[in-house]
């Protein structure tokens, strides 16, 4: 299944309940973070209406979730 083109907000939110925080925002990027068993997973979300598929593929990898996980927090 392909991955949807959604908005930067709900990608936002779909990560704060796989359990990201948000840091901070510049422009309209919002900075996530995840402690993770010894490592820290930091993510930069873009806050548009939609999000590319390449780049909402890259975050998914950076935030080391599988489109299957993300397709069930959304």
């Amino acid at each position: 299944m392909a991955l949807p083109v959604i908005s930067g907000r709900k990608v936002i939110k779909a990560l704060t309940k796989a359990g990201f925080t948000v840091e901070g925002r510049k422009g309209s990027h919002v900075k996530l973070k995840k402690k993770e068993a010894g490592k820290v997973l930091i993510v930069i979300v873009p806050d548009h209406s939609e999000v590319a598929r390449g780049t909402l593929k890259s975050i998914l990898r950076q935030a080391g979730i599988t489109r299957e996980e993300f397709l069930e927090l959304l």
